[in-house]
């Protein structure tokens, strides 16, 4: 079965190595295909250099698609993390 969502990436840096080697260490975590797009463009989600050719920066919004035994899990951990900013500090305001 399939799964899918869109999430916007919040992080001020976007997709860069650091966040693209977390998701990706992420991903390879699920006996699931776990896919990005953006734009016309497809990523193989545990793959960083993959990832990195997204060039997904703040505000740009991905498709999330997952297939496998543990797809509705990858897909929950995969949207939790990109909304979260990558576990990143966010610059403060003010």
């Amino acid at each position: 079965m399939k799964y899918c969502t869109d999430v916007t990436i919040v992080n001020q840096l976007g997709l860069h190595a650091r966040a693209a080697t977390k998701l990706a260490q992420l991903c390879q975590q699920f006996n699931a295909r776990i896919e990005l797009h953006q734009e016309g463009k497809t990523a193989d989600a545990s793959s960083v250099l993959a990832l990195l050719m997204l060039a997904s920066s703040k505000g740009k919004t991905l498709q999330v698609i997952t297939e496998g035994d543990d797809g509705e899990q990858a897909l929950q951990a995969v949207a939790t993390l990109i909304r979260n900013g990558f576990d990143e500090e966010q610059p403060r305001s003010g």
